[in-house]
């Protein structure tokens, strides 16, 4: 069936479709020759404009060059992981992708812009001890070797349809650049045994949690003779806790680089929120059930516009969060060739911040509908209901481990939600179709007879190729860095 097909079978309240229309270019278009030369002109522009920036700089030529590296960097967050914020959107077809372009990119934009701070820590996640850097031009080379390697894995990662963390880029980059500049005594292996570990916590608390609610949906909801009347009772609770949630998990993450929140007071907030929202959704649940008829499809479509606003705030929230990935490093190497020395936190200049929002922007537009359609479409089938399990996991999962002290990725914990729902809907079909086989010898014996084959709703190719990506992010980044930064060195000595 196609897509405009299925769209019809479920309302979509807000038809961005009709106002933009980027969702007619092919899925494969993201490697196209006019889209690579778009991206190369974005560089060219990034050249000239940090090169004006950079003024009579000390090591001005490295600085340029970094910021070129930082928005090629940016351009491959934007192709590569914002698929995770608004690709259930798209599959389950609550957004057109034309629609999710334009949501993702403005609010990436305006979270980096509006809330990724005013300052950043030169050393992504404390991973090396910058003290033990002999001069600042080994550092500026680290650094750039670092943004570098990062940039180019995540663009080998999306070739191959691989959702990666860029977190855990950044990291590989920076630990390898550190490795080879100092040696292994400068780099914090607690801090890397932990970022270690959220390899796995992130995708299974993610699947499990995302599991989780598609069960108690499915049973107290789906499953009942009447679905509209356990509509109105539970789809404004669950709303309800997809608000009170995104509110807690902007307020800890999104705006933590503005404002830091007491727990108290993010708990408070929570729960107003979750109270003002049941009190709104259930009204309007209540109006929408009145011509609804009992079928699944109508409650699916009671997810559609949370749907929408939990696209939009998780792309603000990773906006935020996630330009520090494009332009930390950069950062660190403009405030060092500013300040002629090393520094542990650097003010970020308002050019800097530019690079990486319009950057993430610009991947997000000209790539991003690859991997969007990967993480949407071809691991699992997914519906409004699924959709909606899968981005409040993302949320409530951050909470949870936060609450715990355990680093997550964003990235990981949202991929998991789709395994999560895929295999849960694969066990209960095979469980299901399991109990209804005949269950005598005889009818195993019976000549002709064949067992028939269990189903599989998760593509298996997928998990391989994502699974294999994830483990080898942060090794494979650290190498390239190793690479580069001796090949820089070289250079620079010749």
């Amino acid at each position: 069936m196609s897509e405009h097909a299925l769209a019809k079978k479920i309302p979509v309240p807000i038809d961005l479709k009709k106002i933009f229309r980027l969702e007619t270019a092919p899925a494969g278009n993201g490697g196209s020759a006019v889209h690579l030369g778009l991206a190369l002109l974005f560089l060219i522009a990034v050249w000239a404009f940090v090169s004006l920036q950079a003024g009579a700089l000390e090591h001005s030529a490295f600085v340029i060059a970094a910021g070129v590296i930082g928005g090629y960097m940016a351009i491959n967050i934007g192709a590569n992981d914002v698929a995770n914020n608004v690709g259930p959107a798209v599959g389950s077809r609550a957004l057109t992708m034309g629609g999710a372009l334009v949501i993702a990119a403005v609010f990436e934009t305006a979270g980096a812009v509006l809330a990724g701070g005013d300052v950043v820590n030169t050393i992504s996640k404390g991973i090396i001890d910058p003290t033990l850097m002999p001069d600042t031009a080994t550092f500026i080379m680290a650094m750039t070797g670092a943004l570098l390697a990062a940039a180019l894995w995540l663009n080998l990662a999306t070739y191959f349809g691989a959702p990666v963390s860029t977190t855990h880029a950044i990291v590989g980059g920076v630990l390898g650049a550190g490795i080879a500049a100092t040696g292994t005594a400068a780099v914090n292996w607690g801090t890397m045994g932990k970022i270690a570990a959220s390899w796995v916590i992130s995708p299974v608390l993610g699947g499990v949690v995302a599991a989780l609610f598609l069960a108690f949906i499915k049973f107290a909801i789906l499953d009942k003779d009447d679905k509209i009347a356990a509509a109105k009772r539970w789809v404004p609770v669950l709303v309800a806790i997809m608000a009170s949630a995104f509110s807690m998990y902007l307020a800890t993450k999104g705006l933590k680089r503005l404002w830091t929140a007491p727990a108290s007071l993010v708990a408070g907030g929570g729960a107003v929120v979750f109270v003002a929202t049941y009190l709104l959704v259930k009204a309007s649940v209540a109006r929408r059930c009145r011509t609804l008829e009992n079928r699944r499809t109508a409650v699916n479509s009671l997810f559609i516009i949370p749907l929408i606003f939990s696209a939009a705030l998780l792309s603000f929230a990773h906006g935020a969060n996630d330009v520090a990935n494009a332009i930390g490093p950069l950062a660190a190497i403009v405030g060092t060739a500013s300040s002629g020395g090393i520094a542990g936190r650097v003010e970020i200049p308002a050019w800097v911040m530019v690079v990486g929002a319009l950057g993430i922007a610009t991947g997000l537009m000209l790539f991003g509908p690859r991997l969007i359609r990967i993480v949407g479409e071809k691991i699992t089938n997914l519906n409004p209901v699924r959709a909606y399990c899968v981005a409040l996991s993302a949320a409530i999962t951050v909470l949870i481990a936060s609450a715990m002290g355990l680093p997550v990725s964003s990235t990981h914990i949202a991929l998991g939600g789709v395994f999560g729902v895929g295999f849960f809907r694969e066990f209960l079909a095979n469980y299901r179709r399991g109990n209804s086989l005949p269950q005598s010898v005889g009818a195993a014996a019976t000549p002709g007879y064949e067992k028939p084959q269990k189903r599989k709703l998760v593509r298996r190719a997928h998990l391989a190729t994502i699974a294999t990506a994830w483990l080898v992010t942060v090794p494979m980044a650290a190498l390239l860095a190793a690479l580069l930064f001796f090949l820089l060195d070289a250079i620079r000595q010749a």
